[in-house]
């Protein structure tokens, strides 16, 4: 890899099997605690993890896609992603927080002030994964709009109406949400005691944003957050959501299953950043891997099998379901980073069972230089944006 490796971890419920909870390490009396998620989180970051993911939706965990079912022997409700990554915040130093909010039914306000505020109790750590909500149920949550049946085969075809709607309405929450981020200027606040004033009003600005699904004037109520902009990270699969990734996020998710795939992929996301004219830096590209890892091949691939056999099926992912030791895992690493890989995204299949061997195989077998800054921003590489209203002072 040209860069150093970035290694993010997905943390979701009990781990990302749904027979995860029935593993003997799993902790599934403790998975509503804000305890459980600050020992993961803490786990992850003594392993020098550079960020973690939050998983989270507008319903309940389900399968199949988009529809609800009966079954009663797997994991069911969770805590809400940003709450919990804004309590992890102080428990924490280094490691990037990344919640997923979803941008379908949520107000963008709501989603630029939770965000600015996780920046700022994180010290410069936060970001966000958006993602959309195409299920009909879930819009039921709310009653201010229909969502029709999800059809996959227009899916598969990459000609869904739908999911170009919902990502056409995604591209414009990013748009506004950065729009408020930007709304105070770094100086705004000058708390001059002699003039009595708090603030400089002339640096605070409104969104001013009219869009096919709203409109959004005003402020944030939340100061710029030291990062400025918090790191927007998307999950993409195909055309429109890599169209997606390539106008609203500073990196994107992707789900390679073999060495033709991952080559595949990422000549997919450069065609996308070219054709919606894509400027500043590129991309950056992260394979997701769901992993069980064990000492040998044969003991993850046991372990595997028994969570399917408990599962009464073979586990369905959009990613690559990895089970080997963490040696073989390194390998693949390596094998990305040569195809122009920025890094990985490792999704325990067990918690905390396959996270601490993430943390004590995995990440110290990286040969990786220390990160650099205190921020999410800074650990990655970014340079921290200039507000973009900074160029008005400088025209006046």
């Amino acid at each position: 890899m040209t860069r150093r490796p970035t290694i993010a971890v997905a943390l979701d419920g009990a781990g990302w099997h749904p027979a995860a909870w029935r593993d003997p390490s799993a902790r599934p009396a403790e998975l509503s605690t804000a305890g459980y998620w600050r020992s993961l989180a803490q786990l992850a970051e003594r392993a020098d993890v550079d960020l973690l993911t939050i998983e989270d939706s507008l319903g309940l965990q389900t399968r199949p896609f988009g529809a609800d079912d009966t079954r009663t022997d797997e994991v069911r409700g969770r805590l809400d992603a940003l709450l919990i990554a804004s309590f992890v915040a102080p428990a924490t130093s280094r490691i990037g927080l990344v919640p997923t909010v979803t941008t379908t039914h949520t107000e963008p306000f709501h989603v630029a002030t939770g965000l600015q505020t996780l920046d700022f109790a994180s010290r410069g750590r936060a970001g966000w994964r958006p993602q959309v909500s195409s299920s009909p149920h879930e819009a039921k949550h709310f009653g201010r709009r229909v969502i029709p049946p999800f059809d996959a085969e227009a899916v598969r075809r990459g000609d869904s109406a739908l999911v170009r709607e919902l990502f056409g309405e995604a591209t414009d929450v990013v748009e506004v949400v950065r729009r408020l981020w930007d709304s105070w200027q770094d100086d705004a606040i000058i708390r001059d005691e002699a003039t009595g004033r708090f603030i400089d009003r002339d640096r605070i600005h409104g969104a001013e944003f009219e869009g096919e699904w709203f409109s959004v004037t005003g402020a944030s109520i939340v100061p710029r957050s030291p990062q400025g902009q918090p790191l927007i990270a998307a999950l993409a699969h195909q055309t429109i959501p890599y169209e997606f990734a390539a106008t609203s996020a500073d990196l994107v998710f992707v789900t390679p299953h073999d060495d033709a795939g991952a080559r595949s992929i990422l000549a997919e996301v450069r065609d996308a950043e070219a054709r919606t004219g894509r400027t500043g830096r590129p991309l950056s590209i992260i394979g997701d891997v769901l992993v069980v890892l064990e000492s040998t091949e044969a003991a993850a691939r046991a372990a595997l099998d028994r969570l399917d056999e408990q599962h009464g099926a073979p586990v369905a992912s959009d990613a690559l379901v990895f089970a080997g030791t963490p040696e073989q895992l390194l390998e693949l690493i390596a094998a990305w980073g040569d195809a122009g890989y920025d890094g990985v995204r490792l999704r325990p299949a067990r918690l905390p069972r396959d996270l601490e061997q993430i943390a004590d195989w995995v990440v110290p077998g990286l040969d990786r230089p220390d990160a650099p800054g205190r921020t999410l921003r800074e650990r990655l590489g970014f340079e921290r944006p200039t507000n973009r209203h900074s160029h008005e002072e400088v025209a006046a």
